[in-house]
């Protein structure tokens, strides 16, 4: 059964109830989004389908844009996106409005049978077109902060480091070489550094010898003794007078 149900209304928000569920599917797994032209699958009953989901879900996000109220009415009770409101509610499932572009005005109390006006009592989410991806993420977060189940199937929350473009590594006490591109912190000792494309910041603690082109070359406690640095060409050093 689904975590997320999603609700819309055809000919109002569609579209955009395909986009937030290809997002959530590619972000916490198909089969924890529900979206009825998708998720239902051939031969099976229609209306069963759609009332066991929306009763299992843990939140339904109400998918509201600005003709949502001129292609259907809450106020009818054969209205298949009242019923799934109402199911879901009943159930206990979160109900989450997410407002569809600039032009969707906030939801009103009035605008509502009783039954529903917690709709409109909900704090709703935004989801611009015009920058879908932020919106869609926040969407996502939402959710993995909702739900349990989505937080720990959360695949953007368990990228690597390395997917990020971030480099993190830690080295202590190494008394060996040790190749490292970018980032270093801890205890270094003999230690070459390869391919630096930038300021080199080594922190605290004794530098004993960095080597390669350009580097600069340190020997004794508290940089204290011979500096040089070497190029393509001969190495020119300076003794230290302090």
């Amino acid at each position: 059964m689904p975590d997320v149900f999603i609700n819309y209304r055809t000919g109002d928000g569609e579209k955009t109830a395909a986009l937030i569920e290809r997002e959530l599917s590619h972000r916490f797994g198909g089969d924890r989004i529900f979206r009825a032209s998708k998720s239902i699958r051939p031969g099976k009953q229609f209306p069963r389908e759609l009332l066991n989901n929306v009763r299992a879900c843990s939140v339904l996000l109400a998918v509201i844009g600005d003709s949502w109220f001129d292609v259907g009415s809450v106020y009818d009770e054969d209205d298949w996106v009242r019923r799934e409101l109402l199911a879901a509610h009943e159930a206990g499932a979160t109900l989450l409005p997410v407002l569809e572009g600039r032009r969707t005005d906030r939801l009103s109390v009035e605008d509502f049978p009783s039954e529903l006006q917690i709709l409109a009592d909900t704090q709703s989410l935004r989801l611009d077109l015009q920058d879908a991806d932020a919106g869609l993420r926040r969407i996502g977060d939402e959710l993995a902060d909702l739900v349990p189940a989505l937080r720990r199937a959360d695949t953007a929350a368990k990228a690597s480091p390395a997917d990020t473009g971030s480099v993190q590594n830690t080295i202590e006490r190494a008394s060996g070489p040790t190749v490292q591109a970018r980032d270093i912190t801890g205890d270094v000792t003999n230690t070459v550094i390869k391919g630096n494309r930038g300021p080199l910041h080594t922190g605290r603690g004794d530098i004993n010898q960095f080597s390669g082109d350009g580097a600069f070359i340190v020997r004794g406690g508290k940089n204290r003794g011979r500096i040089g640095s070497t190029f393509n060409g001969p190495r020119r050093t300076r003794d230290d007078e302090r």
